[in-house]
């Protein structure tokens, strides 16, 4: 019966990883969990964009390779600390309460995998392909412009000129970009209705979502700051923008460790966490954007 019971947690942690996602910035974007064997992404990369001749009225018709590579990608390792619940606790409660933890440690391995992922999709650095832009609006008092709307059009004009895609294209705004937005923008605040997900609305050919966490790129550099890090000078909180199709992710093993209170004698306690393996990340830096 513990053996069952274990795996109805498992699922229980599976199903409620998947529920944060349904419907957040991350929902549709390409998903390659067919491809992930032993917790590795497996890619190919054909390293070719086949060109395409119009009118054509020479031959023979000049020939390309088509060199397939195999890229092995190892998932994110996300683990949670155990909890400890003693015999005593749960004697005296009304509630599941190893299965409240179960879900608390759900949701906050759930919140790790969106700030990485938000991380790994943000551009490395200021590209024609990959635009870096300053937001333009009055100063905040601490020396940042605020977004405005003109920003997101700007963001849109350097995608239109990098040959992006129309189709697909999000835009997900830091709690700062989007507090701008709605003490400035009154059209905005009329928008921010359904925002319970993330999900805003669309603008200027973006989906609109927002994040509570975004990462951090230096002012005078324009490059990402290291995932993690603190914030130093001139690092900003980014807003980032991406096309769905460009952008992969792949989910892996999902397991519950745990002890049983009989078995620690000295402590009478159990003990319980997760580890979850999971990725997302961009197929090449292109097609890929920020606001800071």
């Amino acid at each position: 019966m513990g053996t069952v019971k274990k795996q109805v947690w498992i699922k229980g942690v599976v199903a409620r990883l998947q529920q944060k996602e349904d419907g957040s910035w991350l929902d549709g974007v390409d998903n390659l969990d067919q491809y992930v064997d032993n917790d590795t992404l497996h890619l190919t990369d054909s390293g070719i964009d086949p060109e395409v001749l119009i009118n054509n009225t020479t031959y023979p018709i000049p020939i390309q390779d088509f060199d397939d590579e195999d890229i092995a990608i190892k998932l994110d390792k996300y683990q949670t600390k155990a909890t400890s619940i003693s015999d005593d606790e749960l004697e005296a409660c009304t509630y599941d309460k190893i299965g409240r933890a179960k879900n608390k440690h759900a949701d906050n391995m759930s919140d790790k995998k969106f700030q990485k992922a938000l991380h790994s999709i943000c551009p490395a650095k200021h590209t024609a392909n990959t635009p870096v832009l300053i937001a333009s609006g009055a100063d905040d008092g601490t020396g940042r412009k605020r977004l405005v709307r003109n920003d997101i059009i700007n963001l849109k004009i350097a995608f239109d000129n990098a040959g992006i895609a129309i189709e697909g294209r999000r835009l997900v705004l830091n709690s700062q970009h989007c507090g701008d937005l709605l003490l400035e923008d009154k059209e905005f605040r009329a928008l921010y209705t359904n925002h319970k997900k993330g999900k805003i609305s669309d603008m200027y050919d973006f989906e609109i979502y927002q994040s509570l966490y975004s990462p951090l790129i230096n002012k005078t550099t324009k490059a990402k700051v290291s995932f993690g890090a603190v914030a130093g000078d001139g690092d900003l909180k980014a807003s980032v923008a991406f096309v769905k199709k460009r952008v992969s992710k792949a989910k892996g093993s999902t397991k519950m460790y745990s002890s049983k209170a009989e078995n620690n004698p000295t402590t009478q306690r159990n003990l319980v966490n997760f580890r979850h393996r999971f990725i997302a990340l961009p197929q090449k830096q292109q097609a890929l954007g920020a606001i800071i």
